[in-house]
């Protein structure tokens, strides 16, 4: 029999060894008797789920083990059993005032730490530990014979995972190491994969390119970060829930993974890394190519991707869907050296890549960053233009193609900023929305609005409806209700205002309030329209919003002249407004041909620069307002030359 374990507290010296002293020529640390669970019974005592399911815990005995504990010997029969246990690494020291610095160099998988010793206990150990942001994530298993109850749960606080009381049984603390160095590496890999896709995920990404672009730089070598985007995932969202959206992105994942997985060992891959699929965030991927001779090597493979990545999905009595992909690339060192600019310039170049359709690839250019940029710079500005009186507000003429005359006055913002350049329309309200001076823009706008229409009455002008465009992609429709009704309150007309809804979210779901708000506003005299139609804004909105009016996006006219298709879609568009008995709109016309084509299939109303060019309140009054009762005619409205 061994004899009953003894608290390292006897003294600073005791249980080491080289001492002839019998008390301690035996283990302290284990229990008498040698009936060790066997491997079996030690796996059907394990968390199955735990351990063996995550493949990042399949090297537990390569784990490095680290002990801490004043008696030599406990140390070496610690060691003992691990080595025949199978645990390889192992570290120890008899010094606690050393334990600090050995963690901090050794990082171990888990740490085995007495509490009562002389000069540095395991308490004040475990709080420094706890202090210092390299060793606070370590597991810590407490081994004492201390069993104050007080003890024991002053370890715990401090952030031991285990305790055990010597005794220990050998099994036991085989049991417990394994189960806590498959805790940490379950806690690890959690930390480092997606949980949707199983994929390594962002910090990952970040650890591994940063690791790569070392190696790369030391080499001399070059490579790519491939930021892959699902190309309308937001829409699939909105119309068909989040829980399809996740499955999509599931599938997406795995089809990339198993393109990805096809280029290991070719010549995308260096010696030491082949090319590597993450989920990088929200509806994006991103693959580090660590090796690649040119430009050209790469494009076969992103061809894949795309093609790859490219899914469908049925729904019963519902068309085929497909979903595709867009990638940005930036390539090192060409583009940066630095994992996180590396990063940004592929965003950059994904975004860019999505902004010329779906599923199209795009290399990073440095006039992105240099847009981006500007962007940002004039974000800022905009928040002092409207005090520095930089922003005006102006007007073009609306016509009814029919009879040629002016029945209402388009407002555009504009912004003349102080390096010259002219900054307005969607542009402007497009920058506003990035910029959150929405609310203040648009608030601003019905203000001159007010003022305008009242200058005009009180100088006996036939005042005429302003058309005035409304984002809803960061204003909500209650607040654009109350910027509206604080207007009225004001002393607008509501028949002197047409609001021309953007941006409107893909399912266009109303709350039933904002809906009333709305439907209040109507019966009061106010017009709605949904603008940029057949772009930004479908028939889907239509459905679920009530409006007046609808108009047309101006891109349509630009290839009205060659294109049949077009021209097929405008009298689709006009044909559906008439039966849905609404007011349509064509914008952006800028010829008599366009004209004509309008007025023979009949369509209502056009503006754009044939009728005339942005002009201030006063000189558009003076242009086109006649005196009240006075229709006025707009020159060129009948498809002739323009004079205005």
């Amino acid at each position: 029999m061994y004899p009953m374990a003894t608290d390292s507290s006897n003294g600073a010296n005791s249980g080491r060894a080289g001492l002839d002293t019998e008390a301690f020529s035996a283990p302290t640390v284990f229990a008498p008797g040698e009936d060790k669970l066997t491997e079996q019974e030690l796996r059907a005592l394990s968390p199955q789920e735990m351990i063996w399911r995550h493949r990042s815990v399949a090297g537990l005995s390569e784990a490095l083990i680290m002990m801490v504990d004043d008696e030599q010997l406990n140390i070496e029969m610690t060691q003992a059993f691990l080595i025949e246990a199978g645990y390889t690494q192992f570290v120890h020291t008899d010094l606690p005032e050393q334990a600090m610095a050995m963690l901090r160099k050794e990082r171990p998988g888990v740490l085995l730490l007495d509490l009562s010793m002389p000069k540095v206990s395991g308490l004040d150990i475990l709080t420094e530990m706890r202090d210092d942001p390299l060793t606070r994530h370590v597991p810590v298993i407490v081994l004492t014979s201390n069993i104050d109850p007080q003890v024991k749960l002053k370890a715990l606080a401090l952030g031991a995972m285990d305790f055990l009381s010597k005794p220990v049984d050998p099994s036991e603390l085989g049991l417990r190491i394994r189960n806590t160095l498959a805790a940490s590496a379950y806690r690890d890999y959690l930390g480092h994969h997606d949980a949707l896709t199983a994929l390594p995920n962002k910090l990952r990404y970040r650890k591994e390119a940063a690791a790569l672009l070392g190696q790369a730089r030391a080499e001399g070598t070059s490579g790519a970060f491939l930021h892959i985007g699902v190309d309308g995932l937001g829409r699939v969202n909105d119309a068909l829930g989040r829980v399809i959206g996740d499955q999509l992105l599931q599938r997406v994942a795995k089809r990339l993974a198993s393109c990805v997985q096809t280029e290991a060992g070719g010549e995308l891959s260096s010696e030491n890394a082949n090319p590597t699929l993450y989920r990088f965030d929200g509806d994006e991927f991103a693959v580090l190519v660590p090796y690649m001779d040119g430009i050209h090597s790469a494009a076969a493979f992103i061809n894949r991707l795309l093609e790859d990545a490219t899914v469908s999905f049925q729904r019963p009595g519902a068309p085929e869907v497909f979903v595709s992909c867009s990638v940005g690339i930036s390539v090192f060192p060409t583009d940066g050296s630095d994992a996180d600019v590396l990063m940004r310039n592929a965003g950059l170049a994904l975004r860019h890549a999505k902004q010329a359709g779906p599923h199209r690839y795009e290399f990073f250019s440095p006039r992105f960053t240099e847009q981006a940029q500007s962007r940002l710079d004039l974000g800022a500005e905009l928040r002092h233009a409207l005090s520095r009186d930089q922003i005006e507000l102006m007007f073009t003429p609306r016509v009814e193609l029919a009879t040629g005359r002016l029945v209402a006055a388009q407002a555009i913002v504009r912004w003349n900023h102080p390096s010259g350049r002219i900054i307005e329309g969607d542009e402007l309200m497009d920058l506003a929305g990035t910029t959150e001076m929405d609310m203040a823009l648009t608030e601003w706008v019905f203000e001159q609005v007010n003022k305008h229409s009242r200058n005009w009455k009180a100088t006996n002008l036939q005042a005429v409806p302003v058309a005035v465009k409304a984002s809803l992609a960061h204003i909500q429709l209650r607040d654009l209700a109350y910027l509206i009704n604080a207007a009225l309150s004001g002393g607008l007309e509501p028949r002197l205002v047409s609001v021309e809804l953007q941006q409107l979210p893909a399912d266009a779901n109303v709350a039933k309030s904002d809906a009333a708000a709305i439907a209040a506003l109507r019966k009061r005299g106010m017009r709605f329209a949904l603008d940029r139609f057949g772009a930004t804004a479908s028939v889907a909105q239509l459905r679920k919003l009530m409006v007046d009016e609808i108009k047309i996006d101006s891109s349509f006219m630009g290839d009205l002249e060659k294109d049949a298709t077009v021209q097929a879609m405008l009298l689709g568009l006009g044909d559906l407004a008439r039966r849905l008995k609404l007011n349509c709109v064509a914008s952006g016309v800028d010829n008599a041909q366009q004209v004509g084509f309008l007025k023979k299939h009949g369509w209502d109303q056009a503006q754009g620069m044939f009728f005339g060019a942005p002009l201030s309140a006063i000189n558009f009054a003076a242009r086109w307002l006649a005196r009240a009762g006075k229709p006025t005619r707009v020159a060129g409205s009948d498809g002739g030359p323009h004079s205005g």
